[in-house]
């Protein structure tokens, strides 16, 4: 009789032995016992839900398709079938975008007020909040310019901008003269230049800043060999003094963002400076794009100055590059979506949300959230863009979020207010581009002050704007409709 405890004798009462276990006969867990013992979790939301035109776009869209459309009609002589489809093939293949890859909720009590929203800002974007800043921000052309033009002038060390759009006309040849007047002083001034966005700059500024010494490169020239990578931008609009000066906003170098967005041919427009340690945060975008483009890395006081306090303002600058279709600047919208608790405030130009973010908006409304979208109305330099952003109108509305419609001129201006806590100032349009393929950059802050200040700008806008309202876009005519669904092929691409 065995002892309590014990390990039972190999003879059983059942006289059989048990079978032993050989891992070599065994390579994986059997399939019912994987899950068997796990613990429950709720199983989360996935975000966005396609819609059967989705998926069909989806398909026409598919390069692999087009390709096997070729090779048939090559098989049966249809030659000249056969090229088009070849072509579009190739063009899908090199202008299909990634997308964020966050389809996910949030499941979370986080709000923008708590201290973990700042630190878990940070650590989804790997971009830090910086402390000892001081930041002013400043409406439309008429303010900016001036500002800007001033911190060239005071420069002593460097001046580095990374600008999307710098174009030929008095805004143009007045920042070409301070550039090359600096750079005759024997100051530093370096341009990277998006090559498609300031291809039309023109010989009468090359020629300005070419006499001044400055140093311009171009960031992905378009030729046939660099077509894998054309579809990656730089949208940035950074202008950088001393390292320790920075701009950054909508606004590119261009006359029609002169004036006070009093009528069409001025832009309205939001820029921001930051002066003190975060103002190396868009240093250092700039540098690591000036070195992809050129092989020159920067060092030095010039550049990099050791960083000393200049305010009391908590800054966090997201500079955000594409991979695989995980840009930071997407990572920090769609955080701050989600966190919203009492009021959403955007104003974008070119807002083109995708089937995702459309569900965090109506989550957003759903729990209680003012969600209030201002965007470009009839003054629209992209027939593209305001055709897919009017498409979408109607799911925004009956989800709950009020769209308004800029009337006086182009909204160019790209601000993000949640609850009167937290506010964002930059370059990124809320469509795919920005958010999953171009290089963009925001300044982030929590400080009451500016964002009170966001605030009461864009509440100044909206007496500017007409609503849009859900019966009346159900009205719109067939050949609107039909322009919309056309241009909806290209909304990956705006």
């Amino acid at each position: 009789m065995s002892s309590a405890g014990s390990l039972p004798s190999s003879g059983s009462q059942s006289g059989q032995k048990p079978k032993e276990s050989r891992r070599w006969l065994k390579p994986r867990v059997p399939k019912e016992q994987l899950y068997r013992l796990s613990p429950g979790r709720p199983k989360p939301k996935r975000l966005g839900r396609l819609e059967q035109w989705d998926r069909f776009r989806r398909v026409i869209r598919t390069w692999w398709v087009w390709l096997a459309l070729a090779i048939a009609a090559h098989l049966t002589g249809h030659w000249i079938l056969s090229l088009i489809a070849a072509a579009w093939s190739f063009f899908f293949y090199q202008t299909t975008p990634e997308s964020h890859p966050a389809i996910y909720a949030l499941e979370t009590d986080l709000g923008v007020e708590s201290p973990e929203f700042p630190v878990t800002m940070a650590g989804m974007t790997g971009m830090p909040m910086l402390p000892g800043n001081r930041v002013a921000l400043f409406n439309n052309g008429d303010e900016f310019f001036p500002a800007m033009l001033e911190a060239v002038e005071s420069a002593e060390h460097s001046v580095t901008m990374e600008q999307y759009i710098f174009w030929d006309g008095q805004v143009g040849r007045r920042f070409a003269e301070a550039f090359a007047e600096k750079a005759r002083s024997g100051i530093p001034v370096k341009l990277l230049l998006d090559a498609v966005g300031s291809s039309t700059l023109g010989e009468p500024v090359l020629k300005v800043l070419e006499a001044g010494g400055c140093q311009l490169a171009w960031f992905r020239p378009i030729h046939w060999y660099t077509m894998s990578r054309a579809n990656h931008r730089d949208h940035r609009k950074s202008l950088i003094v001393d390292g320790k000066v920075a701009f950054t906003g909508g606004a590119g170098l261009a006359d029609h963002w002169l004036g006070e967005a009093e009528d069409a041919k001025s832009w309205r427009d939001v820029m921001v400076r930051v002066e003190g340690p975060a103002a190396l945060e868009q240093q250092s975008g700039f540098a690591q794009n000036w070195l992809q483009c050129t092989g020159e890395i920067l060092t030095g006081h010039d550049y990099f100055p050791i960083p000393a306090p200049a305010g009391n303002i908590d800054v966090q600058t997201i500079v955000s590059s594409p991979f695989e279709g995980t840009g930071a600047a997407g990572t920090m919208h769609l955080i701050a979506l989600q966190c919203a608790r009492r009021h959403l405030y955007i104003a974008n130009p070119y807002f083109i949300p995708d089937a995702r973010v459309i569900d965090m908006l109506g989550r957003a409304c759903s729990r209680g959230v003012a969600v209030k979208l201002m965007v470009a109305g009839k003054h629209n330099d992209t027939w593209w863009a305001r055709q897919n952003s009017v498409r979408l109108y109607g799911k925004l509305l009956e989800a709950g979020v009020e769209v308004f419609e800029f009337l006086p001129t182009m909204l160019h201006q790209k601000i993000v207010i949640v609850d009167d806590a937290w506010g964002s100032v930059g370059t990124a349009n809320f469509d795919n581009r920005s958010l999953a393929l171009n290089d963009e950059t925001s300044v982030c802050f929590h400080d009451r002050s500016l964002v009170n200040s966001l605030h009461e700008a864009f509440l100044a806008d909206l007496e500017r704007c007409q609503k849009v309202q859900l019966s009346e876009w159900k009205r719109r005519g067939f050949w609107q409709r039909a322009g919309e669904q056309f241009a909806s092929l290209m909304e990956d691409q705006m």
